[in-house]
């Protein structure tokens, strides 16, 4: 099992910030500087390198860091063999998990609270960023897991299908626009509100734009913003024109303060992937964890 001093030396490594470890951790940055002053003293090597307000790691501490990622991977799978031998046994485990914005805000809450509701020996922490922050997150070793939308593949990333859903247009009730049926050449002389670059929703218009000969640099763009909290307070605040998720509005369309506006010919389906870096698909913890989300959300559909 690993040292607490090394779990501690993994979170600051992980977070390249003593502060957001003390955070994670929940104790204190001078507790965590003695912990990392402790295993530097028993290296007998540094392990970070200090730069005012920022750290980064020295050969050493990337050593460590890699070797820690491995044992954690055994780790996960030595406990989940011992529980399935003796039942009292029950360690506190940390995943940190990072997902793009529909599925932080509207698909994944209650799905994490039926898994710690069944694994109470689960510490879970959720980032929220577009999906191309997370894939950022998960290269770089911050996040363990993610689940994005809307990107183009890459080599040292495996991917898990987890669900599909729909981006559609929609506009507030006070719009000119609600009620209407669009065609496609009437998006260039209406103000769209989008999503920021990055985005996976973004993504999704823009590919199925693309496959109807349809520019998105050629609409007239009125703002942009970051988040779909945002962008849906603005829509129903003006009279854009914007596109959404559909899990997103849900609420906003039963009570009628949105209006979807079809768009004849336009269709925009998009698939969500949990991510993984190549070489960790066999994780205990984290294959797990993909299998029951899968299966509690199959349940609610």
């Amino acid at each position: 099992m690993l040292s607490h001093r090394h779990d501690i030396f993994f979170e600051v490594a992980r977070e390249l910030s003593f502060t957001k470890a003390s955070q994670s951790l929940y104790i204190s940055q001078s507790a965590i500087s003695k912990h990392i002053k402790a295993l530097e003293e028993h290296y007998k090597v540094g392990l970070f390198e200090r730069h005012g307000n920022t750290v980064s790691l020295t050969a050493a501490g990337k050593l460590l860091y890699q070797k820690l990622l491995e044992a954690k991977q055994l780790q996960h799978q030595l406990f989940e063999e011992i529980k399935s031998i003796s039942t009292e046994f029950s360690p506190l485990v940390r995943m940190v998990l990072g997902s793009s914005t529909t599925i932080s805000l509207y698909v994944i809450p209650p799905l994490l609270s039926k898994y710690l509701q069944q694994h109470p020996n689960v510490q879970i922490t959720l980032k929220n960023r577009n999906s191309e922050n997370i894939l950022k997150a998960l290269l770089e070793h911050e996040i363990d897991l993610g689940i994005v939308e809307g990107l183009t593949k890459v080599s040292n990333v495996s991917y898990t299908s987890f669900i599909t859903d729909e981006v559609i247009a929609v506009c507030s009730a006070q719009s000119p626009l609600a009620g209407q049926k669009l065609q496609l050449p009437d998006l260039y002389n209406l103000p769209i509100a989008l999503r920021e670059h990055g985005s996976g929703t973004l993504a999704s218009l823009e590919d199925a734009l693309g496959q109807k000969n349809v520019k998105l640099n050629d609409l007239p763009v009125k703002i942009r913003l970051g988040g779909t909290e945002a962008l849906k307070n603005f829509v129903r605040a003006d009279v854009c024109l914007s596109f959404l998720p559909r899990p997103a509005v849900l609420k906003e369309l039963e009570t009628g303060e949105l209006v979807e506006v079809p768009v004849e010919g336009l269709q925009i389906k998009r698939a969500f992937n949990f991510i993984q870096r190549k070489g960790t698909e066999n994780d205990v913890l984290h294959k797990n964890f993909i299998r029951f989300i899968k299966h509690q959300y199959s349940k609610m559909e």
